[in-house]
């Protein structure tokens, strides 16, 4: 009998994840979020409230729900805590729910300096970070030196390791003419928040392999999507963590086997923040109209998305990399006042077809996608509940993406709210 399931992302992030790991929550003993940092920004509404949570899983909302933050996560200190603050003020209680693993690696001020520093001497090639630090703090975790949540809990050598630490990113910092760190102020404040931290910390692996022992059931929740994964995605134009469902594994400490189904979610369309190649990008008029129909604007940044039509190839390939068993697709209501709708079926490269997704971001910029175009169904589905009330053109559009994909869809979302969702047995 499938158990637990990982929540992934098919697309470039921002496919909606929060609403969705938010619904599916309630059917879960525990929520268990496995990589990234908060440059990940998962919106869910409840009620007439909205609320943006980038570390801190998407469960927090169900009272009896218990939420994980994995080895795998790259933990910000300060923004958990104002999380937490937020949360709480709000009437959402985390004590006694909400466990950090104590392997956690953390962010630091020099990271967000160092990466700020590096990105602007990108010029043009730049990544398009959220220049938050995450990339620099799995930089220090890949190299050896990072330091992480159980070194916070043990203040007698803290200092000593920051100050090398620091020393390290000043020599970096004065070969980019950036502004040097001073490391004091950090020592104090990191010792500080040792103490805060310190009734969330547990061994998060043996905490949930226990829940697994006695039955519970787990939701595993991913940040970013596929095509940002390290390996996976269209690199370099990526995050810096495993974000397919082949990290729950190695981002939580359970074996794989304990992942029983995955479920990926995107869009109805494609969205992209930052620098990277976007084959289905649309023209300016479309994309802006996406983008206003949409509100595509970064959860965590505020940076307004790049849009356009849903990817079929790339969608394919993120199926077979996380063996996605079913979909979530999102945002159906955006496409609501299109006459035509195009969707990518395939790409050419030099007057060729491509039949696997290209390894190399300069390849991936160069393709021509090949549409199909789809009658759109120009009128509302806003709110729609139910299968049989949507326009047919609007479910032959999602079978159409349902059949090409080859994963059959088990929700729909037409809304923000948590009812604005459409439930399909398969």
């Amino acid at each position: 009998m499938k158990k637990n399931l990982a929540v992934v992302g098919v697309q470039w992030g921002d496919e909606g994840k929060g609403k969705i790991v938010d619904i599916l929550s309630a059917n879960f003993s525990c929520v268990a979020r496995y990589q990234g940092g908060h440059n990940a920004g998962h919106t869910v509404k409840v009620g007439s409230l909205t609320r943006v949570l980038h570390l801190i899983p998407s469960g927090i909302f169900h009272a009896d729900v218990h939420c994980v933050i994995g080895n795998g996560v790259a933990l910000d200190p300060e923004a958990f805590l104002e999380e937490c603050a937020m949360l709480e003020a709000a009437g959402t209680n985390v004590a006694g729910r909400l466990f950090i693993s104590n392997r956690c690696h953390l962010i630091l001020p020099y990271h967000r300096a160092v990466e700020g520093a590096m990105e602007q001497s990108l010029g043009e090639g730049r990544i398009g970070t959220t220049s938050r630090g995450i990339g620099p703090a799995y930089e220090d975790k890949a190299g050896r030196r990072g330091l992480r949540v159980c070194d916070l809990l043990e203040p007698e050598g803290l200092d000593a390791k920051i100050r090398q630490q620091v020393d390290d990113k000043n020599r970096t910092l004065r070969s980019f003419g950036a502004t040097l760190i001073d490391p004091e102020p950090i020592c104090s404040a990191y010792s500080a928040y040792g103490a805060k931290l310190r009734a969330f910390v547990v061994d998060t692996s043996t905490l949930l392999n226990g829940l697994i022992r006695a039955g519970k059931t787990i939701l595993f929740e991913g940040a970013q999507g596929t095509l940002l994964d390290l390996d996976h995605g269209t690199f370099p134009f990526v995050t810096s963590s495993s974000a397919a469902a082949g990290g729950a594994a190695t981002g939580l400490g359970i074996a794989p086997k304990h992942v029983h189904a995955v479920m990926g979610v995107a869009k109805a369309y494609t969205t992209r923040v930052g620098s990277g190649p976007f084959p289905t990008e649309a023209e300016a008029g479309d994309d802006a109209r996406i983008r206003e129909r949409g509100r595509e604007f970064g959860a965590t940044t505020g940076r307004p998305r790049r849009c356009g039509w849903f990817d079929g190839p790339a969608a394919r390939y993120a199926a077979a990399i996380n063996g996605l068993d079913s979909l979530a697709v999102t945002k159906l209501d955006v496409l609501d006042t299109f006459a035509e709708i195009p969707f990518c079926v395939g790409y050419t490269y030099k007057g060729s077809p491509l039949n696997e997704f290209p390894p190399d971001a300069a390849t991936l910029s160069r393709i021509e996608p090949q549409y199909r175009a789809f009658k759109g169904w120009t009128t509302s589905t806003s709110g729609i509940r139910e299968w049989k009330d949507l326009p047919k053109a609007a479910q032959d559009y999602l079978k159409h993406l349902s059949e090409f994909v080859e994963t059959p869809i088990a929700m729909v979302s037409t809304g923000a709210e948590r009812d604005d969702t459409i439930l399909i047995k398969n």
